[in-house]
């Protein structure tokens, strides 16, 4: 969009019905706020990554080409649920993935009792959300590196071994292999100088140079860390869940305490995923994302020209990678204001 000539950009179907709708006309000799037919325009799109995606395509349009609706204050931001929890005849819509997250958190820390072996600690209640936190934090840094190519399985004998970051040569690795391989049962390797091989299970995951790029990548670097500050929660030792003094589990691994812990919270809990605006029925979309009474919108301001231009080139640019993460992260990372 960003690269495309202008007559091309019009020529959108659904961007000439925009225009139209709005009065206002396009073009340095043709636009006219005057003209604007509504007080606000608000933009509704998907709550998923793919409705953040076509929301930034419409912001990057107004930004470039109606950039005085947004100085004037126009532009608003609807915030349809991704989520519907529902508890017994109790209901409850949720913005995104953040929010759903931190309703489970409050849910299922409530009656639990969370007991560390070394150092003899106890969390009760809420207390027990900061930890939760920490492995949630893990989880999503390990889910970053696994997408940058490292299976899972693989990652987690790299990261129990200790592996370092910045390792730019195979022979790096000599130093753990047999530690990987005593790691876990059923696990051996084969090395040359290009390549290592291992074999865990029924599962056959290699390292070679391109591996070795993710050694040296901040996401690596980020997990590394994540997964020191658990190992200092845990020292070595066994977590305990317990429930009004009922022993519900006993784990040394962190990963089992994160999973159970959200299976809990989950318990006796229906949890409805919308895809996109058209699974909700006229009455819910009216009374989440529609009626002034109970919406919420996010007013679309620009604070700094510089920034925002910036940020916009990064956007709608060559580069995908940097567009991806932004989109996924802060297309909606703007200030709430309840209209």
């Amino acid at each position: 969009m960003e690269k495309a000539r202008f007559d091309k950009m019009i020529s959108s179907q659904e961007i000439r019905t925009l225009i139209t709708a709005m009065g206002t006309g396009i073009g340095k000799d043709d636009f006219d706020v005057a003209k604007l037919r509504y007080g606000r325009i608000i933009v509704m799109t998907d709550a998923d990554v793919d409705g953040s995606h076509i929301l930034t395509l419409l912001l990057t349009f107004f930004y470039r080409n109606m950039r005085e609706l947004i100085e004037r204050g126009h532009l608003y931001i609807a915030q349809p649920p991704l989520y519907k929890v529902k508890r017994g005849k109790k209901e409850l819509y949720l913005r995104n993935e953040a929010a759903l997250q931190n309703f489970l958190l409050e849910e299922g820390a409530e009656e639990l009792i969370l007991k560390l072996e070394k150092g003899d600690r106890s969390y009760i209640g809420k207390q027990i959300i900061p930890v939760i936190r920490q492995l949630l934090e893990w989880r999503a840094l390990f889910e970053k590196v696994v997408k940058k190519g490292i299976p899972a399985e693989l990652l987690d004998l790299l990261l129990r071994a200790g592996v370092r970051p910045g390792i730019e040569e195979m022979t790096g690795l000599d130093i753990y292999l047999s530690t990987m391989q005593g790691l876990v049962a059923d696990c051996s390797y084969q090395a040359d100088d290009e390549r290592v091989i291992f074999t865990i299970g029924n599962v056959r995951s290699m390292i070679d140079s391109q591996t070795l790029g993710v050694f040296s990548s901040h996401e690596y670097e980020l997990l590394m860390e994540s997964q020191r500050k658990v190992a200092e929660l845990l020292a070595g030792g066994t977590a305990c869940l317990e429930e009004n003094g009922k022993h519900l589990l006993e784990t040394a691994r962190h990963e089992e305490l994160l999973v159970y812990f959200l299976e809990y919270a989950k318990k006796g809990l229906a949890i409805q995923r919308y895809k996109g605006l058209g699974e909700m029925n006229p009455e819910q979309l009216w009374e989440t994302t529609m009626n002034p009474d109970n919406r919420t919108l996010l007013q679309v301001k620009i604070e700094d020209f510089v920034e925002a231009d910036e940020i916009f080139t990064v956007l709608m640019g060559d580069q995908v990678e940097p567009r991806r993460e932004f989109i996924e992260q802060n297309a909606l990372n703007v200030v709430n204001l309840d209209i």
